[in-house]
């Protein structure tokens, strides 16, 4: 997905001008702009962040404009949207269900990509996953844990957390948590 043009087809679609997104989001307005020029790919926080100012929810944002599936069932690997930067890809499995009570993720890391520098919390929830190649370091409240393929974690979401690929190939996660706040 094209983050950046999908942040300027919204907010067009809603008339704001970028000065009026970047105060509804907290934001620089140069930020903005950097982000629809996809001079600058925002974290997964600042994604979020950025669609607070719009009034719909990230599920509407990342299928805005996009056709209803054929299928409300299944969802082929070109209908899970990425949510991912630098190196980490974040697929969206069943984005475009409406009454989601979960998200579930396919999570690939390139070697060295992790979930960014700040500690991911949410609000409430829990998170659970499994490592299905690769590794990966897990930091939950300050506890650093090494996950290898078959590996699994879960944790109260509300807890600083953040995941980095610590081995030479390509890691992966399947993982899901409630509510689906992305």
């Amino acid at each position: 997905m094209d983050i950046g043009f999908r942040v300027k087809q919204v907010r067009e679609h809603f008339a704001l001008s970028q000065r009026e997104l970047a105060k509804r989001a907290g934001m620089a307005n140069a930020t903005i702009s950097l982000i629809e020029q996809n001079r600058v790919s925002p974290s997964i926080s600042s994604l979020l962040k950025l669609i607070q100012g719009f009034p719909m929810t990230l599920t509407e944002f990342l299928t805005f404009g996009e056709p209803p599936p054929s299928d409300p069932y299944t969802f082929r690997r070109d209908q899970q949207p990425d949510l991912g930067r630098d190196g980490l890809k974040l697929l969206i499995i069943g984005a475009s269900n409406p009454n989601r009570q979960m998200r579930m993720l396919r999570e690939l890391y390139s070697p060295g990509a992790d979930t960014g520098k700040e500690m991911i919390t949410h609000p409430e929830g829990e998170e659970c996953g499994v490592v299905v190649r690769g590794t990966v370091e897990l930091t939950v409240d300050g506890h650093i844990s090494i996950l290898s393929a078959g590996d699994g974690y879960y944790f109260p979401s509300t807890l600083p957390h953040k995941f980095r690929n610590v081995g030479p190939d390509e890691a992966e996660i399947i993982s899901a948590n409630t509510p689906a706040n992305f």
